[in-house]
Parts: C-alpha cells; structure tokens; sequence
C-alpha cells in the first residue's frame, strides 16, 4: 500500500502534466482560430472592405470560444465535486 503522502504527490505530478498537455492543446488550437465559412469569405472579400472582413472574423471566433468556455467551467466544477467527494470518503475509511 502506498501512504497518503506518495498518493498526493503522484497525484499532483499527475495533475501538473494534465494541466500542462491541455495548456498546450489550448495554445495550438488558438493559432488556428483565424478563419470562417467559405461563404463569409467570399461574400466579404468580394466587397474589398478589410475592416468588415476583420470584424467578422473576431466575431466567429468569439462565438465560437464561448461553448468552449462553458463545457471547461461546468467540467471544472463536476471535477472539483468528484475530488472533494473523494476526499471525504478517504477521509472517513
């Protein structure tokens, strides 16, 4: 059996490389971000209006980001109540 103390410290070990390899998925998916619907495109370069075409493009990634957003804070906290659940019943054996 391994003590509490190794079990914490391999779990930490463990959590800093989860956190590390999604910061780094976070990271290559952002470089990706700039781009839109084939006909966004085309309807907006015909026009020749750099500025609209920018702005549009932010606007897709924001809306875009926000499911995302959403789907990390509700995993994070079904997460932190597993842990903390999991803690009391370690707790209490």
């Amino acid at each position: 059996m391994l003590s509490k103390e190794t079990k914490a410290a391999a779990g930490k070990g463990k959590r800093s490389k989860i956190v590390f390899v999604l910061s780094l998925m976070a990271f290559g998916l952002s470089l990706a971000a700039n781009a839109q619907c084939a006909m966004c495109r085309a309807s907006l370069e015909s026009e020749g209006n750099k500025t609209k075409v920018e702005a549009v493009n932010d606007g897709i990634v924001f809306l875009m980001a926000i499911p995302y957003i959403l789907v990390a804070v509700i995993s994070f906290v079904v997460y932190k109540m597993y842990a903390k659940k999991r803690t009391q019943s370690q707790d209490s054996q």
